[in-house]
Parts: C-alpha cells; structure tokens; sequence
C-alpha cells in the first residue's frame, strides 16, 4: 500500500468507500479490503461516526456495516468513470446543464466542485464543450410539483391536483397517485381518478397546483407502470384502427409499441392489432416499419395514410 493510503485520513475514507458500495460489509471483510486487522477497521469506523456519518451495523450472520440517513449528505466517492458518466446523463437529458444559473446546471457545480481536479476534469471538459440539442418532445414538469408527487406517492396518500388539458380546458380532480413515468422526456402521472373511476394518465407538466388529501390508498398489486401507462396511451384517440398481420403473436410483438394498441391472436398464423391514434401518418410509418405483410381491416383515415406513403415510395422509386 502506498503512502497515501498508508495515513488514517485516507483509511478512514477508503473504508467509507467500501461501506458505501458494499451495504452489510463486515469488520473482517473491511479489514481485508484494507489491509489492516478487525479491530483497526472498527476502529476506522469509529473515526467515520465522530465525524458525523452515519453508519449502522447489526449483528448476526447477515450483519455488518452500512451506511444510514444522517442530516448532512455524507462524502461521497467516484470515479473519473463514474462522474463522466453521471454527467453525460445529466446533460441527455437536462440540456441546461451547462449553465450555473439553472438548479440543473447549479447542482452540478456543486458535485464538480467537490471532487478531486484529476478526477473532475475529464467530466468539466464534456460539460463545457458538449452542445447538446433541445429534445422538441420533452416537456420537464416544476421540480416542486414532481417531488410532492413522489412523496404522495412513497406515503400512498390521495393528492388534489388542479389540470389543464392539451386543448385548454381545466379541472380539479381527486387522484391515487400510482407512479411517475418517464417515457421519450416526458414525464407522466399514472393514478386513478376518483372523478372519472378509472385510470388515467396526466402530463405532469400540465399540473398547475397541487394538494395532498388526508386518505390513504393501496396501490394495484404487481403494478407495472411502464406497461400500462404505454397500453393507456394507445386508447382513446380520435381514429380507431384495426390490423391484421400475417404472422404469428410471437413473432410481432417485438415489432409493436405496447402505445400503438392491443395485440390479439387471430388464427395460428395472423396477429389482429387494436388501438387508436390522433395522428393516422404517424401511425402509418410505425406500420411501415413491419417486416411482414399486414392489412388495414378498421380506419378509413389510416387506410388513405398507408395509401399515400406508399405511393411516396413507390414515385421515389421511379
């Protein structure tokens, strides 16, 4: 070990390395890890907890160190890896990042200001040179909004949320809170409405206000929220659509959004799609993406889309 490691300051914050990454290490295993005895990785631990940090251990065969909530945010450890990684996330996707001025971009700071030069430098380099383009979908909600939602959601209390509407209009509706979804930089409430007695789906960025009730709820059991918010996504649109592909269930649903509707056996070689769309084009040249034959037996509108890239191809072809 080099001399470095050799000092107790620096043991003392190895050790915290390790008990952060490895919940329910042991005395022994940490004094291996080390390369010191039992009882002098104890009494590292012991130099960490007159500091401040919490860490917690308990006995018995599954025991050992782990680190606890404390009221001061512990130091943290990373590697160049780690931090380039962390910020190559972070500017996907908040793309102001970059400026100090946004709590992104402040938050940040903060994190590569706390880190050793050699290891903040590579990551401070992508900062500042990456020029990450806007997402034209994404739509990020008030960070005050999402919080309050994750906490109604975490306690499992009913919230009272005011909405707006893509097409302007507003209501106040009582809702369970299920789970917050991000899907292609959008950010979505799943719950069910009391008002509607169903499950909905709401932008979170059209929650104007926010209230927490005082009722609890139990969530569904095996919730997958992914799962049906995509299947929500796919109903209720302006043009219902119905398709038959020639091929069996097995071999199409790698090929389907779970948002472009339903799949349904329709014999051992066919596969029936059901769903809805606002927009036939779009849903079209999802279609057209098929690598296998199909048919439009239910949606005039999407039926003269399919039509209409066809006969795009088939004039690019000449």
């Amino acid at each position: 070990m080099n001399g470095d490691v050799d000092s107790p300051t620096a043991r003392a914050l190895l050790a915290l390395e390790l008990i952060q990454g490895n919940p329910g290490i042991s005395a022994d295993r940490l004094g291996e890890r080390l390369g010191v005895s039992e009882r002098a990785a104890r009494r590292y631990v012991s130099i960490l907890r007159d500091a401040g940090i919490p860490i917690e251990s308990s006995r018995g065969p599954y025991g050992g160190y782990r680190m606890g909530r404390g009221v001061r945010l512990p130091p943290l450890t990373f590697t160049a890896t780690e931090v380039l990684a962390l910020v190559m996330a972070v500017l996907d996707g908040h793309h102001d990042a970059g400026d100090p001025t946004a709590p992104v971009g402040s938050a940040v700071g903060k994190i590569m200001r706390a880190l050793p030069e050699s290891v903040a430098a590579q990551a401070e380099a992508v900062r500042r040179s990456a020029a990450a383009a806007p997402d034209l979908g994404a739509a990020r909600p008030d960070p005050g909004t999402t919080s309050a939602l994750v906490q109604a959601i975490s306690q499992q209390r009913r919230v009272r949320l005011e909405y707006r509407s893509e097409s302007g209009s507003q209501w106040v509706a009582e809702v369970d809170p299920w789970a917050v979804v991000v899907r292609h930089g959008r950010w979505y409430l799943l719950c069910h409405s009391h008002q509607a007695h169903a499950q909905r789906a709401y932008r979170i960025d059209r929650i104007l206000a926010l209230e927490p009730c005082d009722v609890s709820f139990t969530p569904p059991a095996d919730l997958d929220p992914v799962a049906v918010l995509e299947e929500h996504l796919a109903v209720g649109w302006e043009y219902e659509v119905e398709v038959v592909i020639d091929a069996p269930i097995v071999a199409v649903r790698p090929w389907i959004p779970r948002a472009l509707g339903r799949l349904e056996e329709a014999g051992e070689r066919a596969t029936r799609l059901v769903g809805s769309t606002s927009d036939p084009t779009w849903y079209a040249a999802q279609l057209s993406e098929l690598p296998m034959a199909f048919r439009v037996v239910r949606g005039t509108e999407l039926t003269e889309a399919c039509r209409a890239i066809g006969q795009r191809l088939l004039d690019a072809a000449r």
